[in-house]
């Protein structure tokens, strides 16, 4: 059985977690959408650790655990944001695990 989201007229196929198949098919728009499936919207807050987890995927090749996640962001952001408290506070189903779903990457090594 194929996962997939369908937006905008569009498939996009999914694992069966519904992470991107394809980094590529990432944008904006799919990740508002993806959101709003889980009954999230991305607001700013969001988006800085959207765009962080992008960014840092894209200089190494991996999505980070939570643990590297709330370092980074911390250095990154700020203390007040590079804490486990205001990262489930965004990202309430786990915050590399949901956030990377969001940002379009694969689920981060070690994430249940």
């Amino acid at each position: 059985m194929t996962a997939f989201v369908e937006f905008n007229g569009r498939i996009y196929d999914t694992d069966e977690e519904g992470y991107l198949a394809n980094l590529s098919d990432w944008s904006p728009e799919i990740a508002d959408y993806m959101a709003k499936l889980d009954d999230c919207d991305l607001d700013e807050n969001h988006w800085e650790v959207i765009n962080f987890l992008r960014a840092y995927y894209q200089k190494y090749q991996i999505a980070p655990a939570v643990r590297v996640l709330t370092k980074f962001i911390g250095k990154e952001l700020g203390k007040d944001k590079g804490n486990s408290k205001y990262l489930y506070q965004l990202f309430p189903y786990g915050p590399a695990k949901q956030a990377c779903k969001y940002a379009g990457l694969p689920k981060p090594t070690g994430c249940v």
